[in-house]
C-alpha cells in the first residue's frame, strides 16, 4: 500500500492552482504560496508536479534586507 494522503483533494487542488500560477510566468516562494493558496508544503506540490511530466525549475534567491535565501520555483513559458 503507497503513502495515503488524507488530504488528497486539497493537494491536488493546490497543484492545480499552483500550475496555474505557474503556467501564468510566475514565480513563487513558499511564502507566496502559503498567503496565495494556503499551501504550508510548497516543496511536496513541486514534487507532485514534476512527477505529472511539468518542467518546473528552481533558484535560490538571496533577500539582501533578512539575509537569508529562500527558493522560488518557475516554468519556462512561450511567449
Amino acid at each position: 500500500m503507497g503513502n495515503i494522503n488524507p488530504n488528497e483533494k486539497s493537494s491536488q487542488s493546490q497543484n492545480n492552482r499552483i500550475l496555474r500560477y505557474l503556467q501564468n510566468g510566475n514565480r513563487i516562494t513558499s511564502l507566496d504560496a502559503l498567503m496565495l493558496f494556503g499551501c504550508m508544503r510548497l516543496s511536496a506540490r513541486i514534487y507532485d508536479l514534476k512527477e505529472r511530466g511539468y518542467p518546473i525549475e528552481d533558484e535560490f534567491v538571496y533577500d539582501e534586507q533578512t539575509g537569508k535565501s529562500y527558493k522560488a520555483y518557475f516554468m519556462a513559458v512561450d511567449a
